[in-house]
């Protein structure tokens, strides 16, 4: 499959100029269109125009210029079919051999600040993808590139032997069906957004490969990271890394449990994660200071864990932070002082992204095996919620401090939840356990003496009053739950007998 006929046109002009005039000088007949044309032929590139080719003129601002016969019959024509050859001859057609064509800037245009939908409609490409199909569909005898990386690939090849592989080409093809699958989700997404359709028939994502993986959760794992094209900037997806080596797949999962958990706060916060769950948070007038109650909430686990802060990292609280080990630091920034003392630890990895408001919502993807399911962030805070205290007794002021806290950190805990607050820290979590009680225990179990006085979250309603029981037993004296039980009153009845002041959300947070 000799190449000798080539059609360009490209929005991404990347590596364009060297790679055409290469083929050229190859003897490849170059065919090209509107402004991709015009670049090439100031580079003293010889182009035959779209026009010349059709014998019909661009039209529609150039909506219409490819979808011809002249172009798609020399696409799709198989060339050892006889009646295809025949017919090409009968009218006129000939053979186009390489099709290198990247499509219009779509997802360019619509991340934009106020796009105006017009705009967005505009940089929808037709001929492009119509192109590029034509050409995948038939790569057994047609070379098609969208991608100006396999710019050199090709042109290797060609240059040795005149044609590309079979093996090349199916690559190729493949590469590219991809590359208008995204294309064509990318828009799906925008134009369904558009009309506010909740649930489609058909859910389509597209996510752009941001690194290979060393492994997965396990070492006989293989993994990938992707990104969303147009995610939101507060994610670890988004990050810039500024030190150590390379995230891992499990890395990047407790990162973004800590992010998630972090943003939650507007005062100084830190938050320290191990598998996937909070092990301490703090708040304070400072960093420095937050971080000093995040350690503290749990000095065991927090070694080798995952911390992100929501403010600078400072020279005091590098200082602090280098003292233990930790496999990670998430920040909006780090001080010159803060880098220099954290980053003479060879394999701590120092990461920087946005962490201000962002109020893009994206859909939480959940797969499970041969199927995928769909749903809202958790967005829901505590400010949304409908409070009520059915207890006698109302929180004291320090004791809504504290419980605002555990409401915050136990909606981000694996369910079933429970988390012990004081003093601006987290004192005890219990996470994943298969009864309500089972979590509360756990919780109490870690915050020892500290319970005393203390503040409960709970991530769902009581089943029956042996949490509250349980709470009583070991001194705390406030409680913040969902509420919505069949035996509410028995827990109501229960706190009021301790003189604890419980709180109704209305608003459970289920963590699966």
């Amino acid at each position: 499959m000799s190449i000798k006929r080539a059609l360009v046109s490209v929005s991404n002009k990347e590596g364009l100029v060297p790679f055409v005039q290469a083929l050229a000088e190859q003897g490849v007949e170059i065919i090209s269109t509107g402004g991709t044309s015009k670049a090439l032929q100031e580079a003293g590139v010889k182009v035959t125009g779209i026009s010349e080719v059709t014998g019909f003129p661009e039209i529609m601002d150039g909506r219409v210029k490819t979808l011809h016969p002249m172009i798609h019959g020399g696409l799709l024509a198989v060339r050892d079919n006889e009646s295809h050859v025949q017919q090409m001859e009968e009218n006129g057609i000939s053979p186009i051999d390489l099709v290198v064509v990247n499509l219009y800037p779509f997802k360019e245009t619509i991340a934009k600040e106020n796009v105006a939908f017009e705009d967005a409609i505009e940089n929808i490409d037709i001929g492009g993808p119509s192109m590029l199909r034509s050409a995948a569909k038939n790569h057994a005898y047609v070379t098609v590139v969208v991608d100006p990386a396999d710019y050199s690939k090709v042109l290797e090849e060609v240059q040795q032997n005149n044609q590309v592989s079979d093996e090349t080409r199916k690559k190729l093809a493949a590469k590219t069906f991809r590359h208008t699958a995204a294309y064509d989700a990318l828009i799906a997404e925008y134009l369904t957004n558009m009309v506010e359709e909740e649930n489609p028939e058909s859910f389509t994502v597209t996510y752009e490969k941001k690194q290979d993986l060393r492994y997965g959760e396990n070492p006989h794992q293989k993994a990938a990271f992707y990104k969303a094209p147009l995610g939101t900037k507060t994610s670890i997806a988004q990050a810039e890394q500024l030190h150590g080596k390379e995230l891992s797949y499990n890395n990047i999962n407790d990162a973004d449990a800590a992010l998630q958990i972090v943003r939650e706060f507007t005062d100084p916060a830190v938050v320290a994660v191990k598998h996937m769950n909070p092990c301490g948070v703090g708040t304070g007038s400072s960093v420095e200071e937050a971080f000093a109650r995040a350690f503290e909430a749990d000095p065991v686990s927090i070694f080798g864990g995952i911390i992100a802060s929501n403010v600078e990292i400072n020279a005091a609280a590098a200082q602090k932070m280098s003292e233990i080990f930790l496999e990670i630091i998430i920040a909006p920034s780090f001080s010159t002082e803060a880098k220099e003392i954290l980053t003479k630890k060879k394999n701590i990895r120092l990461l920087t992204l946005e962490l201000g408001e962002d109020k893009k919502q994206e859909k939480k993807l959940t797969t499970v095996r041969g199927g995928l399911l769909v749903q809202d962030e958790d967005a829901y805070g505590l400010d949304q919620a409908n409070i009520s205290v059915p207890t006698k007794r109302e929180p004291t002021e320090k004791e809504w401090e504290d419980l605002k806290l555990a409401w915050k950190v136990v909606k981000h805990i694996k369910s079933n939840a429970i988390v012990l607050t004081k003093d601006q820290m987290t004192i005890g979590v219990g996470a994943g356990q298969m009864n309500r009680v089972g979590a509360a225990n756990i919780a109490i179990e870690q915050a020892g003496e500290k319970a005393q006085g203390s503040a409960l979250g709970s991530d769902a309603f009581f089943p029956m009053d042996d949490t509250v029981e349980a709470a009583a037993k070991a001194g705390i004296t406030a409680i913040i739950q969902p509420g919505g039980s069949v035996k509410d009153e028995d827990s109501i009845k229960k706190a009021d007998e301790y003189g604890i002041a419980m709180v109704f959300t209305g608003v459970r947070h289920f963590k699966h």
